[in-house]
């Protein structure tokens, strides 16, 4: 078998392949044989059918079918063996005129190589790498919601205007009959003053869309799909059961403790302090996701990327799990164009960066979640021998093994790119983040 690959451009190749009768000969005929001792023909006992008839019958098929399994594996050594550094896999070509029966068979495969590109880190224009700190105002709400959970709960003979109301809500037609509490100053206006001064025990019905201000309370207190309740027109029957309101908290060091742990936060001061810094943790993920789709976002825009569109359009086409046209293939390479384009980005920066992910590095990353995940839950930490185990555990899923992989490399990449990437630091609060990152 001779191979040999030809470049055609920068962006395209043709991988040759002479296969001679000698290659595949000898495996046709173990084939054949064990054919003979099987094949079930009329007219011939199990075991005792004639070469030359197994042969007549079923030697094409089976040279065929050796053939392109000789093509299929040696194609792949060859790639990898010389280095061919292609996208998709290689495409027969269409016009490949087959003499099956020819001593010397030839047959051609496209290929489409990775292109080469640079990638910039330094745009002119820096790209703005938020930093959300905590207001004043939110961490005061924060303190009352804190107060408020811990706080006890007083019952009340009427509705006012900061009770926890827990009432039935029936409508037949919709087949909701559920209890729920809910505080009387997430109702709408309106039906809040229909309610004001009703006692346990007082009925009365409104229209569903009119009772809460926001959609998912309506949801929740109902039990009903969020879809439905944004358009919920059908009358509700509500019957009071229970009228409470929610006296607060003392902030002092019971409550200090029963929040941050024993001791761990002492005065006011202190608390303030600990929710701000919670508070930032808490949304830096949304910061950093943002963060890592306006680095992609400007790679992808910034990095000139010559892809073989036409041979990737035909890829696609013959890929494909369903048939598709030519058309519809070009359709989702329009689609896919980005994507593959950042793929190409992303494994360039990986290689060239030294950002790889072994085995090693899954581990100690997989041992940190664990641990994390226990404290954050109040768990013990278990010795190193157990410990081993549960990582052991995890690791031994496959699925599992790809999702903390791309998380992993997903956080390097991160890393890299706030030491590497020009950027430019804005610190703002959390209105104002949202204001600025997702403007109307």
């Amino acid at each position: 078998m001779k191979i040999s690959v030809t470049k055609k451009n920068k962006l395209s190749g043709i991988i040759s392949i002479e296969v001679e009768k000698k290659d595949y000969e000898q495996k046709v005929q173990d084939v054949l044989k064990r054919y003979s001792k099987t094949a079930n023909i009329p007219g011939f006992r199990k075991g005792f059918v004639p070469m030359g008839l197994v042969k007549k019958q079923y030697g094409n098929a089976v040279k065929v079918d050796e053939i392109n399994k000789l093509l299929d594996a040696n194609l792949k050594k060859y790639i990898q063996e010389e280095k061919l550094d292609i996208l998709g896999g290689p495409i027969p070509e269409v016009d490949n005129k087959i003499d099956w029966n020819s001593d010397k068979i030839n047959f051609d495969f496209e290929i489409g190589y990775t292109p080469e590109f640079k990638v910039n880190l330094k745009p002119k224009k820096p790209i703005t790498m938020f930093e959300v700190k905590a207001d004043k105002k939110m961490v005061d709400n924060q303190i009352k919601n804190i107060q408020s959970q811990y706080g006890k709960l007083i019952s009340k003979k009427t509705i006012e205007k900061n009770s926890e109301i827990t009432a039935n809500f029936l409508s037949e037609i919709d087949e909701v009959n559920h209890s729920s509490m809910f505080k009387a100053e997430s109702l709408k206006p309106s039906f809040l003053k229909k309610i004001l001064g009703l006692k346990v025990g007082d009925e009365l019905n409104e229209i569903g869309s009119k009772i809460f201000k926001e959609n998912y309370d309506l949801s929740r207190n109902l039990k009903i799909e969020l879809e439905k309740a944004k358009t919920f027109k059908n009358k509700v029957f509500i019957k009071i059961e229970e009228i409470n309101e929610r006296e607060l908290a003392e902030l002092d060091q019971d409550l200090f403790d029963k929040v941050f742990g024993k001791n761990s936060v002492k005065t006011v001061a202190e608390m303030r302090k600990k929710l701000s810094e919670d508070f930032v943790k808490q949304f830096q993920n949304q910061v950093d996701q943002k963060l890592m789709n306006d680095t992609i976002e400007y790679l992808i825009d910034s990095t000139k990327i010559n892809l073989p569109a036409e041979f990737l359009i035909k890829w696609m086409k013959l890929s494909s799990e369903k048939k598709i046209t030519i058309d519809e293939a070009k359709a989702e390479y329009e689609k896919s164009e980005k994507g593959m384009k950042y793929q190409l980005i992303e494994s360039k920066l990986i290689i060239d960066n030294d950002l790889q992910v072994n085995f090693e590095d899954l581990k100690s990353y997989t041992t940190d979640l664990i641990k994390n995940q226990m404290q954050q839950y109040g768990q013990a930490i278990p010795d190193e021998k157990e410990l081993e185990g549960i990582v052991a555990r995890v690791m031994s899923n496959k699925d599992e093994i790809k999702r903390l992989t791309e998380q992993l490399t997903s956080n390097r990449i991160l890393n890299f790119f706030k030491e590497n990437f020009n950027y430019k630091l804005k610190k703002v609060s959390y209105d104002e983040y949202i204001k600025e990152a997702y403007p109307a």
